[in-house]
């Protein structure tokens, strides 16, 4: 009689109840409800036990312990389960908020992975150092972003894989291995944007750049001339940093293109990095305002041109610094904000801009804005939201709290995934999960590849979460 599983599983629930000392805050579930929540609100997973740990070392050992499944958590701004899996371990990187090394000279940094960006800056930037590539907010841990393979505004950069130069991870055995574009290759590649389905990110190891000033540029560009526009005007010229346009509501058919080019002209801002536990009162209002009252639309089509005519000369780290605490609603009781985000080849820009304007006016979906973002052909990861040169279309839009309402963004939702695919495109994976199987597979056919990858790096299955529980 095997008995190995029972002691095991005897002697995880134990810990859990006991606090697992220092490294935990797991009780047993069947105590108490241990919910797993994420920014949203919306999709909070049950699971059985937490665990918190401080290093590679605890991580490993809770991996070793555990004789169920495992998910992976970092900020959780991931909004559809990817963090968790029911009845499973939760694995909260917080914790792992260090720095391990900084090479100044060198511009590189390796960093635990539940650092979020913004703790990173704080150390970089008295060194004139920046980040190289995330996102467009600083709140998000660094494990998670490379999990789901970021991007951001960066001019060519592409997604994080392409400034990550090292990995380390736990694997399900609980071994602590070395990964990166000349080692562990596979794992490596497999890491990126697989939402923690190979292992567990413990470090990471990150290329910077320099910290520079900053002028921002603002043009208004007619929907069918912004790929040339892009092309010859933004990605030709090396002095662009950072670069999106924004769309606004109802017609969203005119592009406004906001660059950050670099310049010796005098700050308007002198603050190097912006400040923390500012209230965003304004910003929370001005949102609200433009869902919910009659005018909010026409209110700000006439605001956000107008806050963008101020000169602004700004240090890259200020730019880099923004919080998510800005785009916050005054409530989560009755609704919340949303993302979703798809990716389209420039041939087919314009026939996709202009229908999805039509999907979102006929279901009358609360969008602020859709945000264009670009990026050139990922060739390092394993599940690439980029084939092939993209633009990428950031959906922001207020969603109802109630079960009804969820389902009514999953038809639209599927109509924009389907118009994606049909434009030979692909959405992003780390937002609510209401793509169905047969869409999945026909937007990222490399998931069979993954998958074989998963059964070499974890043939027991342990490392999962809703999505995959879902999808793979």
């Amino acid at each position: 009689m095997n008995t190995q599983l029972p002691r095991r599983r005897f002697l995880a629930y134990s810990l859990a109840s006991a606090g697992l000392l220092t490294t935990t805050t797991a009780r047993p579930a069947s105590t108490t409800e241990l919910l797993v929540p994420n920014i949203t609100g919306l999709y909070s997973i049950k699971v059985a036990a937490i665990s918190a740990p401080r290093n590679a070392q605890e991580a490993a050992e809770q991996v070793r312990k555990w004789p169920g499944r495992i998910a992976v958590g970092g900020g959780r701004y991931s909004m559809g389960g990817q963090i968790a899996i029911r009845a499973g371990l939760h694995l909260d990187m917080r914790s792992m908020n260090r720095l391990v090394w900084l090479k100044e000279k060198e511009k590189r940094a390796r960093v635990q992975a539940g650092m979020c960006w913004r703790d990173l800056q704080d150390i970089i930037d008295p060194h004139g150092l920046a980040v190289m590539t995330m996102q467009s907010y600083s709140n998000f841990s660094i494990g998670g972003s490379v999990a789901v393979n970021v991007h951001g505004r960066y001019v060519g950069n592409g997604p994080l894989c392409n400034s990550v130069l090292a990995l380390q991870v736990v694997l399900a055995d609980g071994s602590i291995v070395e990964a990166s574009a000349s080692e562990n290759t596979d794992l490596f590649r497999a890491a990126f944007g697989s939402y923690g389905a190979i292992g567990v990110v413990t470090e990471v190891e990150l290329r910077l750049t320099d910290n520079i000033r900053m002028e921002r540029i603002v043009q208004s560009v007619p929907l069918d001339q912004y790929p040339e526009f892009f092309s010859t005007r933004v990605a030709a010229d090396k002095s662009n940093i950072m670069h999106n346009a924004d769309l606004l509501p109802p017609a969203f058919d005119a592009p406004i293109s906001v660059t950050w080019r670099t310049t010796d002209k005098p700050l308007t801002e002198n603050a190097r990095l912006i400040p923390r536990g500012l209230s965003y009162t304004a910003e929370k209002n001005m949102i609200w305002a433009a869902t919910e009252l009659p005018f909010g639309q026409s209110l700000q089509n006439r605001i956000r041109p107008m806050m963008l005519e101020k000169p602004a000369v700004t240090w890259r780290n200020h730019e880099a610094s923004l919080d998510v605490a800005s785009l916050e609603p005054r409530t989560r009781l009755f609704s919340t904000y949303v993302l979703q985000e798809y990716f389209i080849p420039p041939r087919h820009f314009l026939s996709f801009a202009r229908t999805m304007a039509k999907v979102l006016q006929k279901h009358d979906v609360e969008a602020l804005n859709i945000s264009i973002r670009h990026a050139p052909a990922d060739t390092t990861s394993i599940l690439p939201w980029a084939k092939e040169e993209v633009f990428s279309f950031v959906l922001y839009y207020k969603q109802r709290t109630y079960a009804g309402a969820r389902d009514k963004v999953a038809v639209w939702t599927r109509e924009l995934i389907d118009l994606a695919i049909a434009h030979e495109g692909r959405y992003y994976l780390p937002y609510q999960l209401h793509a169905t199987r047969q869409q999945f597979q026909a937007a990222y056919p490399e998931a069979a590849q993954l998958s074989a990858l998963k059964n070499r790096f974890d043939p027991g299955k342990r490392f999962l979460n809703e999505m995959w529980n879902k999808y793979l």
